[in-house]
């Protein structure tokens, strides 16, 4: 088999076990992805199987608490898909999800392209590449049995754990003058009484430190970030546990506030 092939039969299996709602231990050992550099290759053949546009990134493993509940050394990045975007007050399906989490997050949609360089983009750079900041909610899952032990390569082929994705509106336009760092950002599960306080140094010291990382990640490995692309940029809050029947609300203060239902 070429190794353009074993690409593509790697990603045909992730693909397959997020349609059908199923899992797998791991990819068979002959497709089995060994360094970061593999996982992406898995990963950029999915979209061979959507006819839809792409709709932007997120970023896994932003916190240190995080990276240990997975067992990687670092954030991961992973693909947006358009048909797995919602809107804000949305119903979804929590059905076969695994993780059963929301997670309240900072997303970016980018008003310019950043092209793969040799050298590193700067965070004033990319500040200046962003077009609009919003609230977002995250709901995550993999198709591993037991993503805490396949290791990164294989997280990163699974897509970064990426399933659902809620998108808020576009918070007002002087968000450039807050400390992201510091903002704060309350989740709750009200019917449940849950509530999860965080802030925005939780993602790597800051949603723009995270978004500068993601941009580099993506320039390391010759992929252009383009206009338009939204980028969410991690969990700011200890994720929200799900039950069927939840409603799961993120209030951004002076950003917005988001909800998504869970049926």
């Amino acid at each position: 088999m070429s190794a353009d092939r074993e690409l593509e039969a790697a990603s045909d299996i992730l693909w397959q076990c997020w349609q059908d709602n199923t899992v797998i231990d791991e990819l068979p050992e002959e497709l089995r992805p060994v360094t970061r550099a593999d996982g992406y290759a898995i990963q950029a053949q999915l979209m061979r199987l959507t006819w839809l546009p792409l709709f932007g990134w997120k970023i896994a493993a932003t916190s240190l608490a995080g990276q240990k509940h997975i067992n990687v050394d670092g954030p991961l990045a992973g693909r947006i898909l358009t048909d797995r975007v919602v809107a804000n007050g949305s119903a979804i399906t929590l059905g076969a999800n695994r993780m059963r989490v929301a997670e309240a997050e900072f997303a970016f949609r980018m008003g310019q392209d950043l092209h793969h360089r040799p050298e590193a983009y700067s965070q004033a750079e990319v500040l200046a590449a962003i077009d609009t900041l919003h609230p977002s909610i995250e709901v995550p899952d993999s198709r591993f049995t037991n993503y805490t032990k396949v290791g990164a390569a294989q997280l990163i082929a699974d897509n970064a754990c990426a399933d659902d994705f809620m998108l808020g509106p576009a918070a007002p336009a002087d968000w450039r003058k807050l400390d992201l760092a510091a903002h704060k950002v309350v989740g709750r599960v009200p019917g449940r009484g849950v509530m999860h306080v965080g802030q925005g140094a939780n993602v790597l010291g800051g949603p723009l430190i995270a978004l500068t990382w993601l941009v580099n990640e993506l320039s390391s490995l010759r992929i252009t970030l383009k206009t338009g692309e939204m980028v969410t940029t991690g969990t700011c809050i200890v994720p929200l546990p799900l039950e069927v029947g939840d409603e799961a609300l993120a209030d951004f203060g002076s950003l917005g506030k988001v909800s998504l239902n869970f049926v």
